[in-house]
């Protein structure tokens, strides 16, 4: 039987996801994201007691930006 070769998907991003969900889907160490939390190079929203990264924001910003 022939196997036809994997196509791979896009899942979709959360807009919104907590810091050290957000480290460990992009490979970083959590005190490193925390870091740029904390120097403001990541956008964030506060929800409560929890720390969010804005996805959405941060992938706008990007997409506009002339190179990285």
């Amino acid at each position: 039987m022939e196997q036809q070769p994997m196509t791979p998907v896009a899942t979709p991003t959360p807009p919104l996801m907590a810091w050290r969900e957000f480290a460990d889907w992009i490979r970083m160490e959590q005190s490193i994201v925390r870091g740029w939390i904390e120097k403001g190079l990541l956008p964030t929203e506060r929800i409560g007691k929890h720390r969010l990264v804005n996805v959405s924001l941060l992938s706008k910003q990007l997409l506009e930006r002339d190179s990285l």
